[in-house]
């Protein structure tokens, strides 16, 4: 028998099916929700998306949200609407998705990169003021994987410079920064809900914040530009002509997205509990593995659990992280990677001339990271095989 040989190598995989990296949990009420909402005969923007955008409101602890159809638009709008253009520069991360940087261009501004914590892969908080120049008219800081950067320290940096600060909140849902819920910390907060992410409405995103100045140019730029509640003339209130204030975007959310939303914000907490559950067990199970290392967090938080992320060191295997990642995946675990650098894609290095080296730490890291299963479907069992799986490959390829 060949138990102890990765199935990539000959020997004999850990499951007989795949394990997917990612399974939203959708259940009866979020299937009847869809259902009374079509039967209702109001489909896009109306009462559903309003009721999830206050509902919303309510558990970022922020004082407005604006229901989007991505975190991709939260952030655009909250550029636009912060007034940044041509020649302006935001500093953000090079370890996120790619939106955080495509936007700050899509408004004809710079990305200006700043390295990682080596711990939390969340941005170096003692590296932003060197790149803070006259030009300078925000921070984007990207809550990694779902533990929230040091908050103090940025808004401090945005006060002594007249800063905006937008928080992607992508993978922080359900975060905490000492007390403070993230969604109401920043100056603007975008929220993904994307089918991956820990509340689904299968594609959206939400855009908080504390200032109704903002909220209102916001909510009348995420749909066409035209004046606040233009949702509203086909309602029974009667026809009212819209006017156009801005050349604004098709960004709003739809109330058959909003229904599959106010259910999963129902489940939140409960969902968190049965990840916690999971990253307790996995924590366990690799903290006698010293080919591995867990991406850690900071004191005093709550953490939102979004993605069990691992660091493989390298140096210490006969593989490359593509090869460990390859073998789990024939072993038929579904892992991914969040992110590679993204300073090193062909676009930020054409466009910018960012080259290897620039940012040591998020390299080394993109280079190294796996993303596990972690979701509330999972089956005690499917975590037993990730585990199984993991220390099986790992452990074939040590030195």
């Amino acid at each position: 028998m060949k138990t102890n040989i990765p199935a990539i190598e000959g020997g004999i995989p850990v499951r007989d099916t795949f394990l997917s990296f990612h399974q939203a949990l959708l259940g009866e009420e979020e299937e009847s929700s869809v259902i009374q909402t079509l039967r209702s005969g109001w489909l896009t923007t109306g009462p559903k998306t309003k009721q999830f955008e206050s509902e919303f409101s309510k558990y970022s602890r922020s004082n407005h949200a604006v229901a989007v159809n991505s975190c991709t638009a939260a952030l655009h709008l909250a550029l636009v609407a912060a007034g940044i253009g041509e020649k302006d520069e935001v500093i953000t991360t090079p370890m996120t998705f790619c939106a955080t940087a495509n936007v700050i261009v899509h408004v004809q501004a710079d990305p200006v990169f700043v390295d990682v914590d080596p711990v939390t892969l969340n941005i170096d908080v003692n590296k932003i003021e060197e790149k803070i120049t006259s030009k300078t008219r925000a921070i984007i800081p990207v809550h990694y994987a779902g533990c929230p950067c040091e908050m103090d320290e940025i808004l401090e940096l945005a006060k002594k410079y007249n800063l905006i600060v937008i928080e992607d909140a992508a993978h922080a849902t359900e975060t905490e920064y000492h007390g403070k819920k993230v969604g109401s910390i920043g100056d603007m907060t975008a929220f993904s809900f994307y089918a991956t992410k820990n509340l689904t409405t299968a594609e959206g995103g939400m855009l908080t914040t504390n200032s109704k100045e903002l909220e209102e140019k916001i909510r009348v730029l995420s749909l066409h530009g035209m004046s606040k509640d233009a949702w509203k003339r086909y309602s029974p209130e009667g026809y009212q002509h819209y006017e156009v204030a801005y050349p604004g975007y098709k960004y709003n959310m739809t109330d058959i997205a909003a229904s599959l939303g106010l259910c999963q914000l129902a489940k939140i907490e409960d969902f968190l509990r049965m990840r916690q559950k999971h990253v307790a067990a996995y924590d366990e199970a690799f903290k006698d593995m010293d080919t591995i290392v867990r991406i850690g967090r900071i004191p005093d938080i709550k953490h939102a659990e979004h993605l069990y992320v691992i660091m493989l060191k390298t140096e210490l295997l006969n593989a490359s992280r593509d090869k460990v990642l390859s073998a789990l995946q024939k072993e038929n675990i579904g892992v991914s990677v969040h992110f590679q650098a993204l300073h090193l894609h062909p676009y930020y290095r054409e466009r910018f001339g960012f080259n290897e080296g620039a940012f040591p730490v998020a390299e080394y890291a993109a280079e190294r990271i796996l993303s596990l299963p972690l979701y509330p479907g999972l089956a005690e069992q499917d975590v037993c095989d990730v585990i199984e799986a993991v220390r099986k490959v790992v452990g074939y390829y040590r030195r």
